[in-house]
C-alpha cells in the first residue's frame, strides 16, 4: 500500500488550510493535498472583511424580483450567464423556493452561529500562530445614496440584533464630517461595529506557514482525481499517484461538485458564484473603515498595504474569461461613492470562484456512505469569515469531540 497519512486534506484554500491547523492542533498528522499552490483560490483575491454583519442569507423574500431585474444585466451585481446548464437552473428554482421568511431566518440563525463563532475565536488565532495578515477590528460600514434601500437593510437589523449582531444607523451628514473620502449624497449609513478585516492573501498565505511550522506537510501541484474506501481509511488517486488515510477530508470549495462526482459521492448541491476585484496601491483618500456601497455592491477595503475593490455574483459555470465589463463596473461603481475611487497603481485584476450551497449554509460533516470521508464546503462569500470557526467544528467531528457548536443545520446529510 505504500506510506499512509493520518488526515489527507484535499484542498489548500483558506477552508482546508483551517481546517488542517486545527487538526494538528488536536494531534492529528495532515497532509494537505493541493492542485495549484496553497492560497491561490477564491481566499486569494476577496475583500477580506470578517463579517457576522452578513449572517442573513442571500436567499431572502423579494431577492427572486431582484435577480430577474439584474440577471439579464452583464454588468449588474447579480448576473446569470445565458446557457443551456440543466443543473444550473435546478440549482436556482432550489434557491428560489427557499426565499420565503421561514428558511431565511432558520439560516440566519445557522449563519449567525458559525459566523460568530469564527469571529470570537479568529484574534487568539492571529495571537497564537503568529498570523501577520494586518488584522483589525474596525468594523464594516454600508454606505447609502437612497433611503428606500436604507430602510431596507434596516428593516434586517431586528432579527440581527436577537441573534446578538449589534449594528447601528448613522445619518449620512453626519458620517460625511468624519469621513472625507465619499463624496456628498449620502444618504445615511448601517454600522456593524463587531466586524473586522484582515488582508486575506496574506491570511493564507500565513495559514500555509503555521501548518507547516506545526508539523502538516502541504503537497502542491497535486490534482485529486478521486477518492474511494480503503478498508479501514481512504485512498485519493492524485496526478501524483495514490495517497492512503485514515481519514480524508474534501474542501474543495467551488470545485467539490466535480470531485464529489468523480469519487462517486452523494451530490454536493453547490454551483461556482464568480466573483472579482482589483487590487491597487493606496490612495492618499482612502476610507477609513472598510465600506459596502451598497447600491453598486462594491465593497472597498483599505489596508496599510493596498487597498481593493470586490464583489460581484455572476454564475457563468467554471468561465475562465477574465470579464472587462465586470471589472469596470467595480470602479465605476466606486466613483459615485468616493473622491479618489481607485489606486495610483493597479496591481492585480483577479476572479476566482465562492462555492454558493443551495440553502446557502456550509457543507460541514461527514459524506453520505463513507466512514472515513469529510467535506467542508459551501462558504458562499464567507468563507474567511467562517474559516475558524469550521476548522474547529470540523476537527471536533473528526475527532469525535464534543462540538461548541450544533452541527446539524450544515450537516451535508440535510440534502440525502
Amino acid at each position: 500500500m505504500g506510506e499512509r497519512d493520518d488526515v489527507l486534506v484535499v484542498g489548500g484554500g483558506v477552508i482546508g488550510l483551517a481546517s488542517a491547523l486545527a487538526l494538528l492542533d488536536a494531534g492529528r498528522g495532515v497532509r494537505v493535498l493541493e492542485a495549484k499552490t496553497a492560497g491561490s483560490g477564491s481566499s486569494h483575491g476577496n475583500c477580506g472583511t470578517i463579517t457576522p454583519s452578513h449572517a442573513a442569507p442571500l436567499a431572502a423574500p423579494g431577492k427572486v424580483a431582484r435577480a430577474l431585474r439584474w440577471m439579464l444585466t452583464p454588468d449588474a451585481p447579480f448576473y446569470v450567464k445565458p446557457r443551456l446548464d440543466p443543473e444550473l437552473w435546478a440549482w436556482l428554482l432550489r434557491f428560489a423556493r427557499r426565499c420565503n421568511a421561514r428558511d431565511w431566518r432558520a439560516a440566519m440563525s445557522a449563519r449567525a452561529a458559525i459566523l460568530k463563532d469564527s469571529r470570537a475565536s479568529l484574534p487568539a488565532w492571529v495571537e497564537r500562530y503568529g498570523l501577520r495578515c494586518e488584522y483589525a477590528e474596525q468594523g464594516v460600514d454600508y454606505v447609502f445614496h437612497h433611503e428606500g434601500e436604507l430602510a431596507h437593510l434596516a428593516a434586517e437589523l431586528p432579527p440581527l440584533a436577537e441573534l446578538g449582531i449589534a449594528a447601528e444607523v448613522i445619518d449620512g451628514a453626519a458620517y460625511l464630517r468624519e469621513e472625507p473620502a465619499l463624496r456628498e449624497g449620502v444618504a445615511g449609513v448601517v454600522r456593524f461595529p463587531g466586524d473586522a478585516r484582515l488582508r486575506p492573501d496574506r491570511y493564507v498565505a500565513e495559514l500555509a506557514r503555521a501548518v507547516r511550522e506545526a508539523g502538516g506537510v502541504i503537497e502542491e501541484q497535486c490534482e485529486v482525481r478521486g477518492l474511494a474506501d480503503d478498508g479501514d481509511g481512504v485512498r485519493v488517486d492524485t496526478s501524483r499517484g495514490a495517497r492512503h488515510g485514515r481519514d480524508a477530508v474534501l474542501a474543495t470549495g467551488a470545485w467539490s461538485p466535480l470531485l464529489a462526482r468523480m469519487a462517486g459521492l452523494a451530490k454536493v448541491p453547490v454551483q461556482p458564484g464568480k466573483g472579482y476585484s482589483i487590487t491597487y496601491d493606496r490612495p492618499a483618500l482612502a476610507p477609513r473603515r472598510p465600506m459596502v456601497l451598497y447600491e453598486r455592491s462594491v465593497c472597498v477595503t483599505t489596508w496599510d498595504s493596498g487597498y481593493r475593490l470586490g464583489s460581484t455574483m455572476e454564475f457563468s459555470g467554471y468561465d475562465t474569461t477574465l470579464n472587462r465589463r465586470r471589472l469596470d463596473a467595480l470602479e465605476r461603481g466606486a466613483r459615485e461613492y468616493l473622491h479618489e475611487p481607485v489606486g495610483p497603481v493597479k496591481r492585480e485584476e483577479w476572479f476566482g470562484w465562492r462555492p454558493i450551497s443551495v440553502d446557502d449554509l456550509p457543507i460541514i460533516g461527514r459524506v453520505n456512505r463513507h466512514r472515513h470521508a469529510w467535506i467542508a464546503t459551501g462558504h458562499g462569500m464567507l468563507g474567511v469569515s467562517m474559516s475558524t470557526g469550521t476548522a474547529t467544528l470540523l476537527a471536533d467531528l473528526v475527532c469525535r469531540r464534543e462540538p461548541r457548536i450544533d452541527p446539524a443545520p450544515y450537516s451535508p446529510q440535510r440534502f440525502a
